[in-house]
């Protein structure tokens, strides 16, 4: 009896030694990583990635090919995540609070738990922007403008129940005014449409005031203190309306991806971030760095659950 009860345990040990080495073995491929990304060329996301790039051949000894999956606001993308290979080697861009608000709708493809991060790095705070030859010059005219005729000014965001749109709802409800938000596939040809006069105004990020000066013109931003950047552009606070807030981006993986490996990916963007000339790239383009890792994502994506259940009474994808 004595020892059958030896083998068993020598057996359980071996097990063990064998699961270890197995967990051990997981390890990102030595190759070029894909990085999709869920919106057009030349948005937020894409520049980070871009950013990104050279630290990561650094790092690894080799760099990303970026693919574009583009519509529904980051949706058709985000729907094939688990699809894709899950060995490590590719990972998406994911918005905030896209992945919270999406699928509230019932018509997403996929579901929040679906998405499954392994970084997020970075914000873009709200802004609200118009062309540089608006004759909307402050906060105050685009009131007065949209209460002289509700519903006629037209603002461009990218995608539907996205930080965009929710930018929009919060502030024409705070002020008590009516206005179109208009959906476009990404940043890049939300601000063609404000250039090309299709659109009035813009709701996007603190980043299209540096990608475009001169272009444009941002009346507020959604921050606690003044943007580096943007020294004489006023915060929403200033103008007695309570919104501080932006879109958070990072990157997921495919369920399937071993524990290991996201551990791996994590890391390797947490030396990414941790990079003193790419941080630095990140403030100077209007960007406010993040370290969300591996360990804290759980607490952070259930945070961000209740948080955005209450935006979803908002904007009325919830009762």
């Amino acid at each position: 009896m004595t020892t059958i009860r030896i083998r068993r345990a020598a057996a359980a040990l071996i097990a063990l030694a064998l699961g270890a080495a197995a967990a051990a073995a997981q390890t990102l491929p030595a190759r070029d990583l894909t990085y999709v990304i869920p919106f057009n060329p030349g948005g937020e996301s894409d520049v980070t990635a871009r950013l990104q790039e050279p630290v990561y051949r650094r790092l690894a000894g080799h760099g990303f090919v970026i693919q574009y999956k583009t519509g529904g606001g980051g949706a058709a993308a985000w729907a094939q995540l688990n699809g894709l290979p899950a060995d490590g080697g590719t990972v998406m861009g994911i918005n905030t609070p896209h992945i919270f608000l999406q699928p509230m709708s019932g018509k997403a493809g996929y579901r929040t738990e679906d998405v499954n991060p392994v970084y997020i790095f970075q914000l873009t705070p709200h802004a609200l922007v118009v062309a540089a030859d608006s004759p909307i010059r402050s906060v105050e005219e685009y009131v007065a403008a949209a209460k002289a005729k509700p519903g006629a000014i037209t603002v461009a965001g990218t995608g539907t129940h996205s930080a965009n749109q929710v930018a929009q709802q919060t502030f024409d409800q705070a002020v008590g005014i009516r206005t179109t938000y208009v959906p476009f596939t990404g940043t890049g040809a939300t601000v063609t449409a404000l250039l090309g006069k299709q659109v009035a105004a813009l709701w996007n990020f603190t980043t299209v005031g540096v990608e475009q000066k001169g272009k444009v013109r941002l009346l507020a931003v959604a921050m606690e203190a003044r943007h580096p950047q943007f020294p004489d552009v006023p915060t929403f606070r200033e103008k007695g309306i309570d919104l501080v807030d932006g879109a958070m981006r990072g990157v997921a993986v495919p369920a399937a991806t071993p524990d290991a490996v996201r551990r791996q990916l994590s890391e390797r963007f947490q030396r990414i971030n941790a990079d003193p000339e790419f941080r630095q790239k990140m403030i100077d383009g209007g960007y406010v760095p993040l370290d969300i890792g591996h360990d804290r994502l759980p607490a952070f994506m259930a945070e961000q659950t209740r948080r955005y259940a209450e935006v979803g009474k908002l904007l009325g994808l919830v009762k």
